[in-house]
């Protein structure tokens, strides 16, 4: 894989009123959200739309699952599927923990290497390497 230097993406939020009972929305460069709703209520509580932890948790979930795909690469191996799920916790106004689930099918691999292929894409994929937090996992190859 060919490095990839110098890239940019970004994001808009955009917040209206006070903090518990404002309103705002988050838009994205590539309109995938484009005035999506976020609120005290979509954060804190059960309330529509969505919040930054969700998408930190959908950023890392697809960032590790990519990640882990090359490494398996690197290593001689094609996955039939990756499935990741992460869970962001927030605790105290700061993010405790980021803890990935992922169950894989991948032909030919036994535990041991992907269990490797595991953790160098936990350790290296550019989100854990960004989120300045704990970093927990459970694997499972199928």
């Amino acid at each position: 894989m060919g490095q990839i230097n110098n890239m940019k993406r970004n994001a808009t939020a955009v917040w209206n009123g006070t903090g518990k009972e404002g309103t705002g929305n988050l838009s994205t460069q590539s309109t995938v959200l484009s005035k999506t709703q976020y609120s005290f209520s979509s954060r804190f509580e059960n309330g529509v739309g969505t919040n930054p932890e969700e998408l930190v948790a959908a950023a890392h979930a697809g960032c590790f699952s990519m990640k882990l795909s090359f490494v398996l690469g690197a290593a001689g191996f094609t996955p039939e599927e990756i499935n990741t799920r992460c869970e962001i916790t927030l605790a105290d106004g700061s993010i405790t923990e980021s803890h990935l689930t992922v169950s894989a099918k991948i032909p030919g691999i036994n535990k041991e290497q992907f269990d490797a292929a595991v953790a160098d894409a936990k350790a290296n994929c550019p989100i854990s390497k960004l989120l300045n937090t704990n970093i927990t996992h459970e694997a499972t190859l199928l």
